[in-house]
């Protein structure tokens, strides 16, 4: 209760974190539902009671995931996975740990890697690289809490443990 006079104090949310927060509601809503994945359009957000119509046609682009999500070594296509042309996703996203997952081609991690070598080294490569091995075909995933060698296209809903989920991507 605010006594006459005084004005309540609420906190103020800076732009960017509520924009993270909308990312992150938005993922975690199309993991519930399954039927989201399917092509979806930007939507655009007017500031003003009367918008006005959009002539730029870039902001119109189409947004679209991956259903089903693969993984795959080196030798698989990276863009938009679909049944019909089985990409492997560059766009993943942790929902764990909020954190972009990096793939890097021709390597593979090494058995002595643990969550705290993630979580302290995390997206730097030159520290990461004390604990991967070259091998051709493979490729390496990886975020802050998880990681994956794969070599053979492989859907991502196979791997329970994984919480990566297509994050978007954009033509």
């Amino acid at each position: 209760v605010v006594a006459s006079g005084e004005r309540a104090r609420f906190p103020k949310a800076s732009p960017r974190r509520a924009s993270e927060e909308e990312d992150i509601d938005e993922i975690i809503k199309e993991i519930i539902d399954e039927n989201s994945y399917a092509t979806n359009s930007v939507k655009q957000k007017s500031k003003t009671s009367n918008p006005v119509p959009e002539t730029n046609t870039s902001a119109q682009s189409q947004v679209k995931r991956c259903y089903p999500v693969y993984l795959g070594g080196s030798k698989a296509p990276c863009g938009i996975g679909r049944s019909s042309s089985q990409r492997t996703c560059d766009q993943l996203r942790c929902t764990a740990c909020d954190f972009r997952v990096s793939h890097y081609n021709d390597y593979q991690w090494d058995q002595a890697c643990d969550y705290l070598f993630f979580r302290n080294n995390m997206p730097e490569f030159q520290k990461l690289r004390t604990k991967m091995l070259v091998k051709k075909g493979s490729r390496a995933y990886a975020c802050q809490c998880t990681w994956r060698s794969i070599e053979e296209l492989t859907d991502l809903s196979t791997d329970r443990q994984l919480r990566w989920v297509c994050s978007k991507h954009t033509e």
